[in-house]
C-alpha cells in the first residue's frame, strides 16, 4: 500500500507541475493545442536524463545537440563553480578576461590554419547573423556596395533571428516572416545516402546551376552560406565531402566569401573536430555554437580569417562591427567552453566517436537487411534514415512515434518522418547497440 501511495503522489507531482508549466510557458517548437504536457525532468547523469518519478531516458538527441559530454560533467560544472567564484561577467567593450583570451587561444589552435579571429555572441542563430553581417559589411567597407545578395541551399536551416531565417527560408519553417526577408537565392542540395545511384548527378546538378547563376551574378553576392556535410534541422540530411570540395573550387574562381554554419557539426560531430577538417575545405568564416560548452551554458563564436577583420579597421567608428551581445564573452561560458575543449581533446573522447560512428554504422546496416527503414545514412556520431510513411514534423503522428520512443525510455525526437540519432559522447556501447534494438521493436510495432 505504501508503495501505491508514493506512485500515485510522484504522478500527482509530475502532473501538477506540467499543468503549472502549462499555465505560464510557451514552449520552442510547439503547437500547444496538440502538443501533451511537457515531462517533468529533475536531473541528469551522463547519457540519461530522469523524471520526476525517476524514469530514466536515454537522452539520444542530446538534448538538441548541445550535450556533447554527457549531463552534469563533473569537470565543466567545477570550472563554472571555480570561474563564479572570481568574475561572473563584465562588459566586453573595452575589457577582457583570462577565460575569453585563453578560449579564442584555444578555439584557433584546433581550428585549421588561415582563421584569425573569433568574436563572441550568444547562440547559433547570432552567430550565424554575426557572419553575415560580416560579410556584408566587409564588401561595404571595400566600396563594392553592390554585394547585396547571399547564396544557401535549399533545405538548409540557420536559426531563428531574422537574418538566418533569410537564408534558411527554404527549410520552411519560416513562411509567415518571408515578405522581412532580404535576398537570398537557394542552390539545389545533393542530398545522398546509402547505395545513392543518383549522387553524381545530383552534385553535377547543383554546381552546374551554381556556377550559371555565378556567371551572371558573382558581383552582387556577398556570401555564400551552407551547413557542411549535414542540414540539421530538416532532416539529417548529409552530401558528399567531395561536394564541398568541387564548391570550394568555384567558390574561389568567382571571389566568394563562403560562412560555414557548424553550429551543429563542430566539435567532433562528424568524427573529426570540424566539418570542414573532414572535408578538407577552408572556409572564411565559421559559425559555432551548441556544443562549445558541452551544453552547460549559452555561448557562441563567429570565426573569420585575418583579411575579413582587416578590411573592419579605420580610423573612424564607420567601419567597424556594430554589434554586441549584452552577455558577450561571459566569463562563466568561456569556463565551461575551456573545460568542453580539453574533454574534446581528451583520448577517452577520440576513442567514444569512433565507437558511435562503428555502432551507428553495423545496426543502420542491420535495419537495412531487414526492410525497416530508407535512405541510411551516417556521419561520424550522427545517424539518420527515413521511415516509410509520410509524418508531418510536429503532427499528432510525428508526436506518437516520439511518445512511442519515450514509452521505451529513448528521447528521440522525429523530424517529420527521419528518426535521428545524436547521442552523447559518453554514452556506453551496449547502452547505444540497445536502443537501436529497442528502436527496432518500436518500427516494427508501428
Amino acid at each position: 500500500m505504501g508503495i501505491d501511495t508514493e506512485e500515485t503522489n510522484l504522478s500527482g507531482i509530475r502532473y501538477s507541475l506540467s499543468k503549472r508549466d502549462s499555465r505560464v510557458i510557451w514552449h520552442p517548437f510547439t503547437q500547444h493545442q496538440i502538443a501533451p504536457l511537457p515531462i517533468p525532468i529533475v536531473r541528469g547523469e551522463g547519457a540519461y536524463l530522469f523524471d520526476i518519478q525517476g524514469k530514466r531516458y536515454l537522452d539520444l538527441i542530446s538534448s538538441w545537440w548541445v550535450n556533447l559530454y554527457g549531463h552534469a560533467h563533473p569537470e565543466i560544472a567545477r570550472a563554472i563553480y571555480q570561474q563564479a567564484q572570481r568574475l561572473e561577467q563584465v562588459i566586453f567593450a573595452g575589457f577582457t578576461h583570462e577565460p575569453a583570451v585563453e578560449l579564442a587561444e584555444t578555439l584557433l589552435t584546433i581550428l585549421p590554419p588561415k582563421f584569425g579571429k573569433i568574436f563572441y555572441s550568444d547562440n547559433g542563430s547570432t552567430a550565424v547573423e554575426v557572419a553575415l553581417k560580416m560579410a556584408y559589411q566587409y564588401w561595404r567597407n571595400q566600396g563594392e556596395l553592390q554585394r547585396r545578395r547571399f547564396i544557401a541551399f535549399q533545405g538548409g536551416y540557420h536559426g531563428d533571428t531574422f537574418g538566418a531565417m533569410a537564408v534558411g527560408k527554404s527549410s520552411k519553417f519560416f513562411d509567415h516572416f518571408a515578405d522581412c526577408f532580404f535576398s537570398v537565392d537557394f542552390s539545389p542540395y545533393p542530398m545522398t545516402w546509402w547505395d545513392d545511384a543518383t549522387i553524381v548527378q545530383k552534385e553535377q546538378a547543383a554546381l552546374t546551376w551554381l556556377s550559371d547563376y555565378l556567371s551572371c551574378h558573382a558581383s552582387e553576392i556577398a556570401a555564400l552560406i551552407i551547413e557542411p556535410l549535414v542540414q540539421g534541422a530538416t532532416g539529417m540530411r548529409m552530401c558528399r565531402p567531395q561536394f564541398l570540395q568541387e564548391l570550394e573550387c568555384l567558390a574561389q574562381r568567382y571571389q566568394l566569401l563562403v560562412i560555414y554554419d557548424e553550429v551543429m557539426t563542430g566539435f567532433g560531430r562528424t568524427g573529426e573536430f570540424f566539418a570542414c577538417q573532414k572535408a578538407k575545405t577552408f572556409p572564411d568564416i565559421i559559425c559555432l555554437a551548441k556544443g562549445l560548452t558541452g551544453g552547460f551554458l549559452p555561448l557562441a563564436v563567429t570565426v573569420c580569417r585575418e583579411f575579413i577583420y582587416q578590411a573592419f579597421l579605420r580610423e573612424d567608428f564607420q567601419g567597424a562591427l556594430a554589434h554586441s551581445h549584452s552577455f558577450t564573452a561571459n566569463p562563466l561560458g568561456c569556463a565551461a567552453g575551456l573545460a568542453s575543449m580539453r574533454l574534446l581533446q581528451d583520448n577517452y573522447t577520440s576513442q567514444q566517436l569512433k565507437m558511435i560512428e562503428t555502432v551507428h554504422q553495423e545496426s543502420l546496416w542491420q535495419l537495412v537487411t531487414r526492410g525497416l527503414i530508407e535512405k541510411p545514412r551516417y556521419c561520424g556520431t550522427i545517424a539518420a534514415f527515413a521511415l516509410s510513411q509520410s509524418i508531418d514534423y510536429g503532427s499528432l503522428h510525428s508526436q506518437h512515434w516520439q511518445s512511442r520512443f519515450m514509452e521505451q525510455g529513448l528521447l528521440v525526437r522525429p523530424l517529420g518522418n527521419v528518426i535521428y540519432l545524436m547521442p552523447p559522447y559518453c554514452i556506453r556501447e551496449e547502452d547505444l547497440r540497445a536502443a537501436y534494438a529497442t528502436i527496432e521493436t518500436v518500427i516494427k510495432r508501428g
